[in-house]
This record gives C-alpha cells, sequence and structure tokens, in this order.
C-alpha cells in the first residue's frame, strides 16, 4: 500500500437535502416560543421543549451556498453573489423543513449546523427564524448543538454577538492561516490583524468554539508548521479542525498547476500534528479533527440520522424501517442495506473509536460481519492496519496513512 494521507472529505459527504411541499405557518406567529432562549443564549435551548426521552442523535443542516468570492482551493459547490433574496431563500428552507417533518417527527433535534458556502452572510434574524421554527416543528434536546461556519472578516461590526443572540452556540472560525502570505496565498479575504480580532472576539462571546487550518500548503516546512500549529493551541478554542492541502480538479489552484506538497513532507506534517495535539490537551477523534468533538460531524461519521436543506446538500434518514437517501431538490431514493452498510464503513473508520458493530447494524440492518469481506478484514488485521474486538474495528495509525485503500478492500 502506498502511504497516502486521506483527504478532507467532498461537500456531499456533509452535506444534505430537503423540500417544499405544504408551505408552513408563519414563523412569526409564536416568536416568544424560541425568545426565552434569549434568557440562556448559550444554550441554544427553547426551554419549553425539554426532550421527552433519550433518543439517537438527529440533525439539521442548513446549507449557504453564497460567498462574496472564490477561494482558489476550493471544490464546494457555491455561487458567488453579493446581493441575494435572502427572505425569499428562507422561506424556502422553511417550506423544505417542513417537507422533511413529515417523515421524521418522531426524532429529537440534537444539533443544526449552518454550514456553507458562507453562512455567517446570512442576516441574524433569519438564522432565528429557522432556528424557531424547527424548535416548533421537532422535540429539541436540552443540550442541542447550534453551529455555524464563520470568516473572520465581516460587515457587520457585532456579528458574533449578533449570531449568539440568534441562537448560535457554537462558532467555527475559518481562519485556514496565520500569517498574511499564505493567507494571500490562500485567496482569503481577511487577513492576520482581522483573524486575531476575531479569534478574541468568538473566545469571548461563545462557550463553544472551534478552528479550521489549511497545512501542508506548498513550501511550508515542517518547523514552519510546528510553529503554526503551537500558536494555534494557545489561543484556547474547543476543538480545531486541520485540513491538508489537496489540488482538487476544477479548482483556480489546478488551473495555474498549483503543485502540492510531496506526500513524504506531508505525511510527516500529519505525524507531528496528532502528536502535538494529543498531548497537548486536543486529542484526535477524527482523521482531520481534535478536541472537544463537533456533535453535529459526529452524526455523519456514527452514522445517525439528518435532513439538511439547501443546494449542495443531502440527508440520511430511517423512516417507517426504510434508510433514505436525500438530494436536492426533493429527491428521495430508498438505500438497500448493503449501500447504507458501505458508507457507513467508509465514514466509520475516519473515527479514532472507529465502527461500532452495534450501532452499524441499528443504522443498516445488517451485521457487521455479513457487510464486508471477511478475508481481507483479516488480512488487514494481520499486516497491523486494523484492530478488531467483539464490539467495534478501529484504524492504526498505520492504517490511517491508507485509509483509502483498506475502505476499498472491505468493502470490494
Amino acid at each position: 500500500m502506498n502511504a497516502v494521507l486521506p483527504k478532507q472529505l467532498p461537500a456531499s459527504a456533509f452535506k444534505n437535502s430537503a423540500g417544499e411541499e405544504n408551505a408552513p405557518d408563519d414563523t412569526e406567529r409564536n416568536t416568544g416560543m424560541y425568545f426565552d432562549v434569549h434568557e440562556d443564549v448559550s444554550t441554544g435551548l427553547p426551554k419549553q421543549l425539554p426532550a421527552r426521552r433519550v433518543l439517537k442523535p438527529f440533525g439539521v443542516y442548513i446549507h449557504w451556498p453564497f460567498c462574496l468570492s472564490r477561494c482558489p482551493y476550493c471544490d464546494f459547490y457555491k455561487e458567488v453573489k453579493k446581493d441575494v433574496a435572502q427572505e425569499d431563500i428562507i422561506d424556502g428552507y422553511l417550506q423544505d423543513l417542513e417537507y422533511y417533518h413529515r417523515f421524521t417527527q418522531d426524532k429529537t433535534v440534537s444539533s443544526i449546523f449552518f454550514g456553507g458556502g458562507t453562512p455567517s452572510l446570512i442576516k441574524p434574524q433569519n438564522i432565528e427564524k429557522i432556528i424557531n421554527f424547527t424548535a416548533k416543528k421537532w422535540q429539541i434536546r436540552k443540550d442541542v448543538e447550534i453551529s455555524l461556519e464563520a470568516n473572520p472578516n465581516s460587515d457587520r461590526e457585532n456579528l458574533f454577538q449578533e449570531l449568539k443572540t440568534a441562537g448560535i452556540n457554537r462558532l467555527s472560525l475559518g481562519v485556514q492561516a496565520l500569517n498574511d502570505k499564505d493567507l494571500r496565498f490562500l485567496g482569503r479575504t481577511h487577513n492576520l490583524k482581522q483573524a486575531q480580532k476575531a479569534i478574541d472576539e468568538v473566545l469571548t462571546t461563545f462557550d463553544n468554539h472551534s478552528m479550521d487550518l489549511i497545512y501542508a500548503r506548498p513550501k511550508q516546512s515542517l518547523t514552519e508548521w510546528e510553529e503554526e500549529l503551537k500558536q494555534a493551541t494557545n489561543f484556547g478554542f474547543k476543538h480545531i479542525s486541520l485540513y491538508q492541502l489537496t489540488i482538487e480538479d476544477g479548482t483556480v489552484f489546478a488551473a495555474k498547476g498549483i503543485q502540492p506538497l510531496d506526500d513524504e513532507a506531508a505525511v510527516k506534517m500529519y505525524a507531528f500534528t496528532n502528536d502535538y495535539l494529543n498531548t497537548n490537551g486536543y486529542p484526535q477523534y477524527e482523521v482531520s479533527n481534535y478536541g472537544l468533538p463537533c456533535k453535529h460531524n459526529l452524526l455523519y461519521w456514527e452514522g445517525d440520522d439528518y435532513i439538511g436543506i439547501g443546494k449542495s446538500a443531502h440527508g440520511r434518514f430511517m423512516s417507517d424501517g426504510k434508510i433514505y437517501a436525500t438530494t436536492y431538490h426533493l429527491n428521495m431514493e430508498e438505500l438497500t442495506a448493503q449501500e447504507r452498510a458501505e458508507e457507513l464503513v467508509i465514514m466509520g473508520l475516519r473515527l479514532n473509536a472507529g465502527i461500532n458493530k452495534q450501532r452499524f447494524f441499528e443504522n443498516c440492518g445488517l451485521p457487521f460481519a455479513e457487510a464486508i469481506n471477511l478475508q481481507n478484514l483479516q488480512n488487514l488485521i494481520s499486516e497491523g492496519f486494523l484492530t478488531e474486538t467483539k464490539n467495534d474495528l478501529k484504524a492504526t495509525s498505520k492504517g490511517f496513512a491508507v485509509l483509502n485503500k483498506i475502505i476499498e478492500e472491505l468493502c470490494c
């Protein structure tokens, strides 16, 4: 096996979808229901909707595809527009939530995630409208996580406080680099000074927060990355996401012929990253993620149910004993147990905790041993790429470096 680090998942792996029939009642009809949250906005909880019982996690993903500019490394779906009819789009989102509620009304929302694109461009009052409507339609867990991705720069002077007031209780800040030279190279519209100001505001405004960085940049040395990573951990974020730069087809970088850092140097950076963070308060729990786990992203990796709203979004959920995959717009396809099982292998092995076999069975209906190639599994275990117990299957550190190949062999 060639040592190729697992890449950041494509946008489609983290997006979901929704529908539009039966337009909902005016969400402003009873805004007081959600306004009670503002007595304790750090929880994001509508207090008069406590969870009735302990249920499996269930997430709502809101995709805002609009950006003010296109980053040269990004191959996610996006639309570069300065002016959009936000109110019309949000009304459509509420219709989509209404549509999917009919299939998921027995579930309890454990997380809401606003991703993009640039979801911090959504007006705070529209974010609140979506949260408010979701709280009216579904039961909400007391410890619900409501996340939003934001850039460090904004035209709104009090953006972060306004987002918190709207109900956001976890802020993910897309810093991407901690020097001006690399920020310019990555096509970011903020500079280091703006990033530092935003970091201070996020850390003082929110109790739960995350920071994104991109590393293994062309010509970046291991020493430079070591210093940058140490600086990042000193800020005090609860969570850090670290993505190695890959040059994807269709991006500006690909068109310019930008070459990625060589594999050997990238492998060394990945090894240092894991060693350093694991011993400095940020234990790795997934290929690219460290620290206090993001509840919403765990939904994807552990195979729990989620719906999604917006372009380039998809969903996975069980309803009346059937497994559905949804794509934009209003497309619902029933998956076979084997199809869902393969997805669970792909996602689950990204976790340090690996695949829980009981959860696997609950989420696809197949015993783990019937869903994979057992001969290849034994070979991978004997070669030191995987470890297996009665309850779970995990990739070793050796296995993480060739995760894509492992998945191919298990699912063939």
